[in-house]
This record gives C-alpha cells, structure tokens and sequence, in this order.
C-alpha cells in the first residue's frame, strides 16, 4: 500500500510531502522541531501539513462527508452519513420515520452490505449538494473506485444495485464537475463506520 510522508520544520516553516521515508528521513534528520508523520493518502497528508503539523493522540479528520454501511446490530443493514465528528447527517435528505434510533437508515430484509454502502454514497452525495460540501469519504473501494462510478458487472449484482450505481454515477459526475471529490479512508479512520466489518 503506497504511503506518503509530511514533513514540516517550524522554525523555517519549511514542509513538504515525501513518496518515500528516505526522502522524508534526509529532510528531518538533525534538524530540531522537526515533525513527520506518515499518512495513507496524499490529501490526508496535505491537511496535516495545512493544520499546523500537530501531533495528537487521535487523527484529525479531514472536513467532509463520510459514509458507511454495517450489519452488527442483526436487524439487518444499517446506512450511516455522518460529519468529520460522527454527527449523524441523514435527517438532512431522509424524514425522520426512515431514520433508527441511532441516527441510522436500516434497509429492508434481504439487502447487502454493499448495496448499503453504495446508498450510503448516495445519501452523502445528496447531503454533500445540500450543505455545500466538496469532499466525500467511503471505506468501501467497491464503491468508491467502482460502482458510485457506474462501473457494475451486471450479471453478478440485482437490478435495484444497477439502477442505484447508474442513478448514484450520475450524482457523482455532477458533484464533480463543481469541484467535489469521493476518496477512500480506510474503516479505522472513519467516523461514519459502524464498527461492524473490522
């Protein structure tokens, strides 16, 4: 997995992002107050750096929309849209009678895990439009990198998967012609996450 390095020295406000900790180890060796640390994805990197280059106890999440779907209560799948800080944001494009008692939207009997994710990426495209926001996060690859794209092998997935990945790529090509993104974070890191999966 491809790693990035940020590197900031405050006393000369230099920093910069490495590809490789050699070239991060050459920039911070024997220079006092230097920090670094390293990050999965370059945006994260980037943020920490834009921060102050502080190092805390928990990561700070980069400001944005974050989805996620899980199954560990066993009432079946659960859709969850929430903020940088975990505050549940579904109210905002569900009424509240489609919204659990724990700020969550539980899909009827029978739909999966991805298909969950997948409307999770909806409902986050629509939150995103609705509160003016440009970045999207989704632990699901599937559906980052493929289906909220309109990318569906059709013979392996139900017709409502296909018709919510082709309404869904819509969305999103539309999100991004104003400048929106949909990156992946891994599980761990976001505040969406169900904890059901890890």
């Amino acid at each position: 997995m491809k790693k990035y390095y940020a590197y900031c020295i405050p006393e000369t406000k230099a920093s910069g992002i490495c590809d490789n900790w050699e070239e991060c180890r050459k920039a911070v060796t024997g220079v006092e107050g230097a920090r670094y640390r390293g990050f999965s994805t370059r945006s994260d990197a980037e943020h920490w750096i834009t921060a102050g280059a502080r190092y805390g106890t928990k990561k700070e999440m980069l400001p944005g929309i974050y989805f996620d779907a899980g199954t560990g209560r066993g009432n079946g799948v659960e859709v969850s849209v929430t903020d940088e800080v975990g505050k549940d944001l579904l109210s905002l494009v569900l009424p509240k009678k489609k919204i659990n008692k724990h700020g969550k939207h539980l899909l009827s009997v029978g739909a999966t895990n991805n298909y969950g994710e997948l409307l999770g990426c909806r409902f986050a495209l629509e939150v995103a439009v609705k509160k003016g926001i440009k970045r999207i996060y989704g632990d699901s690859r599937l559906v980052v990198d493929y289906w909220s794209k309109g990318y569906v092998k059709m013979e392996d997935v139900m017709p409502e998967t296909i018709e919510l990945a082709l309404e869904t790529a819509t969305l999103r090509k539309e999100f991004q012609k104003r400048g929106g993104t949909i990156e992946h974070v891994s599980g761990a890191e976001n505040p969406a996450d169900l904890g059901f999966h890890r």
